[in-house]
């Protein structure tokens, strides 16, 4: 789930910077250090969007920059444990797919995927069953439900979350609308 949050976070400003000690400087600064990092409280910082309040710099002994403590505004995308997210299949491998769900990447298992037995196709990036003729590769649009969440704030990439897919209305897109159109009814000839 994507939020605005205010936070409140310390940026060592460099000397040369010090003449302009701007809420653009800061911003930026904020950007390079937090951008992409994950943290547990608040999920994944997305973008910083606005500095609000600036406090005074203190002087760290042995430190060439001085720190300011500043509020701002960010993006974060925190995934929730049954949240519902759309994604799109990033990597196909032969235990099942990777999905992109904002900035992290969940594990779509194979034996979550379909009732179905789903064969891996190396070659072809895909897993696909011999039953419905079905198949999910790379590119592909998913609607999934996350079932674990394990959150590694030192190594962010390395951050575990699992999803499912075996319910009603989650899937591949194109397999929703398959269903979708099988439940409507259909229009007799000569009705308007």
């Amino acid at each position: 789930m994507y939020k605005r949050v205010t936070l409140r976070d310390t940026v060592e400003v460099p000397p040369a910077h010090l003449a302009e000690v701007t809420p653009g400087l800061v911003k930026r600064l904020l950007q390079d250090k937090l951008e992409g990092r994950m943290d547990e409280d608040v999920g994944s910082v997305v973008s910083v969007i606005d500095v609000h309040d600036i406090g005074e710099g203190a002087v760290v002994p042995g430190q060439e920059g001085v720190y300011f403590t500043a509020e701002f505004d960010a993006l974060t995308f925190d995934p929730q444990m049954q949240e519902v997210v759309d994604g799109e299949v990033v990597e196909v491998v032969n235990f099942g797919a990777f999905v992109g769900i904002g900035p992290v990447d969940g594990l779509l298992h194979v034996s979550q995927i379909s009732d179905e037995y789903l064969a891996y196709d190396e070659e072809g990036q895909m897993l696909s069953s011999r039953d419905s003729n079905r198949t999910l590769g790379v590119g592909d649009a998913v609607r999934a439900r996350i079932v674990t969440k394990s959150i590694d704030e030192r190594n962010p990439r390395d951050s575990k979350i699992g999803l499912t897919a075996k319910q009603v209305g989650l899937g591949k897109h194109g397999w929703l609308e398959e269903e979708r159109q099988k439940r409507e009814p259909a229009t007799e000839a000569g009705e308007d």
